[in-house]
């Protein structure tokens, strides 16, 4: 006999039951899933002083503090100092013995993005001077706020009739851990970006420029042969989401230029364009430990440039240089949905054309890149497709491919070098702005590979890093790759790149009859290496890679 209750089978009730069970599983899942961690909006005062209550709007704080914190430039307010706290709204007394750094919210859920407070007391102040009278001096900004890339017009007095070895600073700042130092917290500066066309006007009395990427809120200042400006506050504003530096490494790096001279049989001529590693927001300093021989030109295409005159048979040169350079590991966070393309960008009229090494208009470069964006026109969901299309049905060797971008293509075979070119083709071809990066992968054992990313640039955002190699798993021998390499590298980069090259640098020859070389796949896109000119009939060169002899 079958028992029921009710109407309901008891097979049935646990057929409900379990159905109810999964249900509150399946909730529970998605509820953990969606949590999202704690987001700085804004913060009030920017610039303040010791003991003042700073007010920190946002989302995700959660309704009770908790476990839950703030820190100033690493330092974490003591319980007492807490006013308010809610799930949109903070408000908490800095510390008397606070410094001007990075504001971040800790919850259970994670640490939120990053803002930059700065200590009023920090600010320099004017000083009585004999050099008061000739040292620039910032009047005033037309316009005090903007996005990156927007265009800023600084009115003053003595800031030079001429840019010469002039620029202009914004602030930046990177995220250092707890147990840095207090110097480590004080916010530092980002340059005025000669790749994104950054210096418009430079005059005695204005200079227009455009915001570099990687700047943040904060002190805008200009630096001459007579000094510094006074600073002048500066707002970011506009941004469709944020940027992180973090875990600075610094490479202790060497490299050489070996020349012999076979033939001679007349008066002659030798030029170099060595490579100096790139300095960018990412990249923050390249400092000239040593070098053998002193440069003809410090040019500002990334190279110097070397002359050697009235060479001798059999004779020898050997170029050597040693730098340290900063690198952080970058970290983009995008809110697609607040793009907005800009009204005029030189970033986007100058890398967006076609060139022989990135054939953006060739027909069936144009004919993939639409059919791989379909009908979506957001420049950053339409480069995630370029970059998902490429890792997953190219096929990527370990051994360097011959040819670029069309080779690449046709073939269906890619390494490093040619993904990277064909990313910026697929991406130039939809109107997105993209260059190439080339320089030296670095391994926990200070073994260096040349190597080759990407970057593409978004208005009001700036640069967003792609390395398609390392996002299909592609590594060359002895290297380790990362389990979440594929989502990893589109939008960030580690500290592992050290870059020698950001887009590709047109030199000229020095000599309209000279005889030049280039070096096709070496670690910096450049259309000159080396020029000979008159008797100077037959040498040879030996360029070596990278030797990494530090890494702190």
């Amino acid at each position: 006999m079958r028992s029921t209750s009710a109407g309901v089978s008891s097979r049935s009730f646990l057929r409900e039951g379990t159905r109810f069970f999964s249900l509150v599983v399946i909730a529970a899942l998605a509820s953990s899933c969606f949590t999202r961690g704690p987001r700085i909006d804004s913060i009030d005062p920017r610039i303040g002083t010791m003991g003042e209550v700073l007010r920190i709007e946002g989302s995700g704080f959660g309704g009770d503090r908790g476990q839950s914190r703030v820190t100033i430039a690493g330092i974490a307010p003591t319980s007492s100092s807490y006013i308010e706290w809610s799930p949109t709204r903070i408000s908490v007394r800095i510390p008397d013995f606070g410094e001007s750094g990075l504001v971040y919210v800790h919850t259970d859920n994670g640490k939120s993005n990053a803002a930059l407070f700065t200590n009023r007391e920090s600010l320099p102040l004017p000083v009585s001077s004999a050099n008061e009278g000739i040292n620039p001096r910032i009047d005033s900004l037309e316009n005090a706020s903007g996005g990156i890339g927007s265009s800023v017009a600084i009115l003053g007095r003595n800031f030079g009739s001429s840019r010469e070895n002039g620029a202009v600073l914004f602030a930046w700042a990177a995220e250092e851990p707890p147990a840095a130092p207090a110097s480590a917290q004080i916010p530092k500066t980002v340059e005025v970006s000669e790749l994104e066309y950054g210096y418009e006007f430079w005059s005695d009395r204005e200079i227009r420029v455009r915001v570099p990427d990687g700047a943040v809120s904060g002190n805008l200042i200009i630096r001459t042969v007579r000094g510094d400006s006074n600073p002048v506050f500066f707002q970011i504003d506009g941004m469709p989401g944020g940027k992180s530096f973090k875990e600075r490494r610094s490479y202790v790096v060497n490299y050489s230029v070996d020349i012999k001279v076979a033939r001679v049989s007349g008066p002659n001529a030798l030029y170099l364009w060595v490579p100096r590693p790139a300095t960018g927001s990412a990249q923050k300093e390249a400092k000239l430990l040593s070098r053998s021989l002193e440069p003809f030109v410090e040019g500002r295409t990334g190279a110097s440039l070397y002359q050697f005159k009235d060479l001798a048979e059999d004779g020898s040169i050997l170029l050597s240089s040693s730098y340290l350079v900063d690198v952080y590991a970058t970290s983009a966070q995008m809110k697609p949905q607040a793009i907005k393309k800009a009204v005029e960008s030189p970033v986007r009229n100058a890398y967006t054309l076609s060139t022989p090494l990135i054939p953006a208009d060739d027909k069936e470069i144009v004919k993939l890149a639409d059919r791989l964006a379909g009908k979506e026109n957001n420049p950053w969901i339409v480069a995630r497709k370029y970059y998902d299309w490429m890792r997953t049905e190219l096929d990527f060797s370990v051994s360097p491919s011959s040819g670029g971008a069309m080779e690449a293509l046709t073939s269906g075979k890619a390494d490093a070098y040619s993904s990277a070119l064909l990313f910026c083709a697929l991406a130039r071809a939809s109107g997105i702005p993209a260059v190439p990066s080339a320089g030296f992968l670095v391994d926990r054992t200070r073994a260096s590979e040349r190597h080759f990313w990407s970057e593409f640039w978004i208005d009001g955002f700036g640069w967003v890093p792609v390395d398609i190699a390392l996002g299909a798993r592609w590594t060359p021998a002895g290297f380790s790759v990362r389990a979440d390499a594929g989502d990893f590298y589109f939008g960030n980069l580690d500290n592992q790149h050290v870059a020698f090259s950001r887009g590709a640098a047109e030199l000229s020859p020095m000599d309209p009859r000279g005889r030049t070389a280039i070096r096709e796949r070496g670690y910096s896109f450049q259309n000159l290496w080396e020029e000979a000119t008159g008797g100077l009939d037959s040498y040879s060169s030996l360029w070596s890679d990278l030797t990494v002899t530090g890494v702190y």
